[in-house]
Formats: C-alpha cells, structure tokens, sequence
C-alpha cells in the first residue's frame, strides 16, 4: 500500500488544497469548517506521508500527479527504447 493510499478523503482534498497554495485559513473556509480541523488533518497526512512541513506536502502531491495526484499511477521504470 502506497502512503497515499493510506490517507482518507478529507486529507487528500486538503493536501491538494494546499498544493493549490490556500492557506490554512482559505482551506477551512472551503471545506465550512476551522483552521484547527484543517491543522488536524494536516497533522495526520503529515505523519502518513512522511512529511514534516506544507513544503514537503506540496512538493509530494506535484510528485505524484498534481490534481489528480490520489488517482496517478506509481511511477515506475521506463519503457525500454525501440
């Protein structure tokens, strides 16, 4: 199971609300709720994946597909050439 597979709906639209670069306070005034909620969830997709700043967060979920970045397939090896 990948890391990001490990996280729930929730942390998945706020990591990718940060990546779109709102802040903590414009991602609860999205999801109708508090910026301590939206710490919350932070916190724990922090641990999930690894991270330890909205930096890292950002950066993993530009890794791995931007937007559709839950759905993206795991890079793996290339093609060989033809």
């Amino acid at each position: 199971m990948q890391p990001r597979e490990r996280l729930t709906a929730k942390e998945i639209q706020v990591a990718t609300l940060v990546w779109q670069g709102l802040t903590n306070k414009d991602v609860a005034a999205v999801l109708l709720t508090s910026e301590q909620v939206v710490k919350n969830y932070l916190r724990t997709a922090f641990d999930k994946l690894g991270v330890w700043t909205r930096l890292e967060l950002a950066l993993y979920v530009a890794g791995h597909g931007g937007a559709n970045w839950h759905t993206a397939p795991v890079p793996g090896p290339l093609p060989a050439a033809r």
